[in-house]
């Protein structure tokens, strides 16, 4: 039997990309209930790991002219605009617009320029504007952080290739309550989906645009 690493070579899987000129940053749901002890998606360090990250990436792309956008799930009371998810995942009452477990996790703060896309489904892409204010802004390359990455990370990553913009998924700024699911979906993405990077790649990225410009 052929194994795993011959059958995706075969396949041309995880083949790189041509990075794009212009940039933007993608925040997926740094919710504080994903880092309240007592809320039922509480993360742990995976979580926290990629908020550490995300909040030096998204400093850096503020400082080098790349858009930051963020996304918040936000429900009305009782998930009557949730539907079939809300329905589906009891855990998301913790979305509840006036819950202190729906805001921004500190020290991530929306500022400048920044814009927030308020989502009630996994993909920040579904059901939002997203597109259309990437599209407006002339953006090609979309990197994405956030959590979780077997979620709404990855929902969004397949979201993000499907409408045709070059994608990469930022692998120590995406967090997991798991290792498993979080090492499951990075292969996974970057097989078919997106290219991995890291923080501090996405700097010398970020930094290469700015030098040539």
């Amino acid at each position: 039997m052929t194994n795993l690493d011959e059958n995706y070579a075969k396949a041309g899987y995880h083949k790189k990309q041509t990075w794009g000129d212009n940039p933007a940053l993608l925040l997926v749901d740094f919710a504080n209930a994903y880092f309240d002890e007592m809320s039922p998606l509480f993360g742990g360090d995976g979580c926290e790991h990629a908020l550490d990250n995300a909040v030096i990436l998204a400093d850096a792309a503020r400082a080098r002219g790349v858009p930051v956008i963020f996304t918040e799930v936000k429900y009305q009371k009782g998930g009557a605009n949730g539907g079939a998810f809300y329905q589906k995942v009891p855990a998301l009452k913790v979305f509840d617009e006036g819950q202190d477990t729906q805001r921004l996790a500190s020290p991530l703060r929306v500022i400048g320029d920044d814009i927030m896309v308020t989502k009630q489904y996994p993909s920040a892409f579904f059901g939002t504007s997203l597109d259309a204010t990437l599209r407006s802004m002339g953006v090609d390359t979309l990197l994405i952080t956030g959590l979780t990455t077997s979620g709404c990370v990855r929902a969004s990553c397949i979201d993000s290739v499907s409408f045709g913009f070059v994608t990469l998924v930022v692998s120590d700024a995406v967090g997991d309550r798991a290792v498993g699911p979080h090492d499951a979906n990075l292969f996974d993405m970057s097989a078919k989906y997106a290219d991995l990077l890291t923080t501090r790649d996405a700097i010398k990225y970020f930094d290469a645009l700015k030098s040539a410009g």
